[in-house]
């Protein structure tokens, strides 16, 4: 199970989450062009450096939904709040990290 509060989001740890992600510029949805790149990025800390990551994924242009898969979260520790953002990188490189949050992971009992 998974909710969201804010740019806040709870999980519990083994679960999927499927997320919708809008970009929103000058007022307007942005529809990705060819050759952007949408990312989700996870760590400890914001200074953690890249390769820390915990968990990096790539949101499909197609369907702009974020999918974490119960594997991405198995080993990681219950009870932990993390942070994430979500940025893209466009085809001519410029780069817009436009969500930034907590990611809570959740006791599950199986």
């Amino acid at each position: 199970m998974y909710s969201i509060n804010g740019n806040d989001i709870s999980l519990t740890r083994g679960d999927s989450l499927s997320m919708k992600i809008n970009i929103i510029q000058d007022g307007a949805a942005y529809t990705p062009a060819e050759g952007d790149v949408i990312r989700f990025a996870m760590k400890h800390r914001y200074t953690d450096s890249d390769a820390n990551v915990l968990i990096n994924k790539t949101v499909p242009h197609d369907t702009m939904t974020l999918a974490i898969e119960p594997s991405d979260t198995k080993d990681l520790k219950m009870g932990t709040t993390y942070v994430y953002d979500v940025q893209i990188t466009t085809a001519d490189g410029d780069v817009y990290t436009f969500i930034k949050g907590k990611f809570t992971l959740t006791e599950e009992v199986l």
